[in-house]
């Protein structure tokens, strides 16, 4: 039997209204519903290597308030894990799906001694809703208090039930802790009246020079007593709760300061109503989340769907304060017309996540602008990895770049010039291997120490093939000339002899074939980064034509290929945790990867993409604790899910050519903003017929197997005509992108 859910459009925000169906006795419809938070299960993820946030917060929020357990490796890099049972805190601030762990600032646990430093505590016990967090804490299998958590941006609000039994609430304040590589610098606790203490916690981490400045405000009077310095705190009270009213707790943050803190505070939460914040974070999640409503064929689909359309918003994250105030990248305060972001994941999130938020979250994307231009004029570059105002230089390549470039491109509101500035300068520096690929025109491997010279330069070549694109656009003859060129530095590296990318030596020399393994994932210590050379063959998604001469033909393009999905071996003693998700030597649980499907359109054969991608939405993406092939990436891992399921995907880093794949859904309605509404419908769509047999859009006959930003964006209907075989649609050469 196949259970029928219907999903209709109807206000942003709501419950579900069901009724039943007699339809063939077996099936029933769920009419008119509103998407609500119930299809999220924020657990998807915190199992396997997913490395995802699990708490409460809002889209975007500068705070994550959640439980965190013990660093135990490389799987808390989000400071918790499914398989773990020790609780140190319940810290305001978490990252999503990163392969590096940091935060866990400012933790409160209620313990019942002084002494007590960690709780033991069963993931029976807890429960998350997008913006609630909820947890039974026990002492001997007896539970002696019941956790309700809620965030607001800068905000958040914590409540206590301690059981009548116990003379004194205790809550202990940890400034020592943190996740990962996180390590204290300077720490300040103080009680400044019988109802607030106040203080800061500065670290040196994954964010070499964090800054978080704190307010708590409590419900009750208390006591601060400090145990080890300004380090750790128990603050106390008696309980008069009796097990039915909370001990509460308000916490404020800021980067700038303690009064910014109390002035966040006093703006986003007020009062002692944690049942109407809680409400009112459900109302922003189910805001975002309606903005793309889908007609899925079973309950699974839309979990998986809109889980993954939340994790696409835990960031980037908002990091100035209400007074606009904010912590440069140069380290200073800076006051602000707009509202600054943090916690960019751009080597990841440049693939899709960004092409997605320029869809449906464009009023957000001119304030992203401000940010990376902000950025520059502080660190005299564009953001590479940026993290509360840290620049910490992660992965290779000038990431900022595509995303920049394509907010330009897509006509957002962006000072066209300045982003030409900023991405120009970026790319002539001499950090970083470029000094090395100004002299040679690619990176030599004997030159570099640092390795990974083919990843290196491969994305050095897609941003500079933005910087042209925008160039172009500018009028700048010089620049898109020069980049343009650049953009073309890929071929360096390819090797018609083995048809692989390569690295190569200062001489002009590729690697000793006694040195080279295409199959080898040795973990920073090779030519390649979290990957191999089956992978990074592909890193041209900016010229996939130019790509495909360099294989001679499509013939031989295609037969490489499809080997690319075939291929099984041996990544090595030393392989990237990171190559995951394996289809052949496809390595859907890393970005690298992310975009090779899509290349099938671009030699007129999309019916093959149409058979993996329909693959890897259904045995890549589950609704499990395990449910994601990698770690989440800060949403980009997500990301390819909602586009690609959705039917479309941008393959070149820059300008809005989305192509079309294979719908998983009967339709999707994306909110584009403006009031508009772009529709992909897939007529007899099933889990058989996932090849289009034909297009038309606006009712109008539509051959293109790839569709332009401007065309969605304006608003409309893509509808497609699913069958089981493959077609001729989209094979044509005027029909490839």
């Amino acid at each position: 039997m196949k259970l029928k859910v219907l999903i209709v459009v109807m206000a942003l925000v709501g419950c579900f209204s069901t009724t039943a169906s007699a339809q063939s006795g077996t099936s029933r419809i769920i009419k008119h519903p509103v998407i609500d938070c119930k299809w999220v299960n924020p657990r998807i993820g915190t199992g396997g290597h997913g490395h995802v946030f699990y708490g409460a917060n809002v889209p975007f929020g500068y705070v994550q308030l959640g439980p965190t357990e013990p660093t135990r490796g490389w799987d808390w890099c989000s400071g918790y894990h499914e398989s773990d049972s020790v609780l140190i805190g319940f810290g305001h601030q978490h990252l999503s799906g990163t392969g590096i762990g940091d935060l866990g600032d400012i933790a409160l646990l209620p313990v019942t001694r002084r002494d007590q430093d960690a709780v033991i505590f069963s993931h029976q016990d807890e429960s998350v809703t997008p913006g609630l967090y909820t947890v039974t804490l026990r002492e001997n299998g007896k539970p002696y208090v019941r956790v309700k958590l809620t965030a607001t941006q800068r905000t958040g609000m914590h409540s206590y039930y301690f059981n009548s039994d116990l003379d004194s609430v205790l809550l202990r304040l940890d400034l020592g802790q943190g996740i990962g590589w996180d390590t204290p610098k300077e720490m300040m606790m103080k009680q400044v009246s019988p109802q607030r203490v106040v203080g800061y916690r500065f670290s040196n981490g994954w964010a070499r020079d964090q800054k978080v400045f704190f307010v708590m405000d409590f419900k009750q009077d208390v006591t601060l007593e400090k145990l080890n310095g300004d380090t750790v705190g128990i603050i106390s009270a008696p309980n008069t709760g009796e097990g039915t009213t909370p001990f509460m707790v308000k916490v404020g943050l800021s980067a700038v300061s303690i009064d910014n803190a109390i002035e966040n505070l006093e703006a986003e939460n007020p009062e002692w109503h944690l049942n109407d914040l809680a409400l009112a974070a459900k109302k922003a999640w189910e805001k975002e989340l309606n903005k793309i409503v889908i007609d899925a064929n079973s309950d699974d689909d839309l979990t998986v769907f809109y889980t993954a359309l939340y994790h696409t918003m835990v960031a980037p994250s908002v990091f100035s304060d209400v007074n606009g105030e904010y912590r440069g990248a140069d380290g200073k305060v800076h006051q602000g017309d707009f509202t600054n972001y943090t916690t960019l994941s751009l080597w990841d999130t440049y693939r899709a996540a960004h092409p997605l938020q320029t869809l449906i979250h464009r009023e957000k994307q001119a304030d992203l602008a401000q940010t990376f231009l902000h950025i520059f004029e502080q660190q005299g570059k564009l953001p590479v990895w940026h993290l509360m105002g840290n620049e910490t230089d992660c992965m290779v390549g000038n990431p900022g770049v595509p995303v920049l470039a394509d907010l330009v491109l897509k006509g957002f509101d962006v000072d066209a010039h300045a982003a030409l500035k900023a991405m120009t300068t970026s790319a002539m520096l001499d950090e970083r291997s470029m000094g090395l690929l100004k002299q040679y025109g690619y990176i030599p491997y004997d030159l570099e120490p640092d390795k990974e010279t083919v990843a290196r330069g491969l994305e050095y070549a897609l941003a500079d093939w933005c910087i042209a694109q925008v160039a172009r656009q500018a009028g700048d003859k010089e620049n898109e000339a020069y980049f343009l060129n650049r953009s073309k530095s890929y071929r360096y590296y390819f090797d018609k002899q083995t048809r692989f990318m390569r690295g190569k030596d200062s001489q002009g020399n590729f690697r000793p074939a006694s040195e080279f393994d295409p199959l080898s994932t040795k973990h920073r210590n090779d030519d390649y980064c979290e990957g191999n050379a089956w992978q990074y063959t592909w890193l041209v998604p900016h010229d996939v034509h130019g790509l495909v001469d360099l294989f001679g033909s499509e013939k031989a393009f295609i037969a490489k290929l499809d080997s690319l999905f075939i291929v099984e071996g041996d990544l090595g003693d030393e392989a990237s945790p990171d190559v995951s998700g394996l289809i052949g030597q496809y390595a859907h649980g890393n970005e690298p990867s992310h975009h090779i499907i899509y290349m099938y359109n671009y030699v007129g054969q999309p019916w093959k993409a149409a058979q993996l991608i329909r693959r890897v939405l259904r045995e890549l993406y589950r609704n499990d604790l395990d449910g994601l092939s990698g770690n989440e990436d800060v949403g980009q891992m997500s990301a390819w899910y909602v586009l690609s399921s959705i039917g479309l995907y941008q393959e070149e880093p820059a300008g809005g050519k989305y192509i079309i794949g294979t719908p998983l859904f009967n339709e999707a309605r994306i909110d584009v903003g403006d009031g508009k509404t772009f529709t992909v419908r897939a007529v007899n769509n099933s889990d058989e017929n996932i090849y289009v047999q034909s297009a038309r859009l606006n009712g109008k006959r539509y051959d293109k197997n790839w569709i332009d930003y401007r065309d969605i964006i304006a608003g409309g209907t893509l509808e497609l005509t699913m069958g089981p075989k493959p077609s001729k649609w989209g094979t044509g050469k005027k029909a490839r992108p």
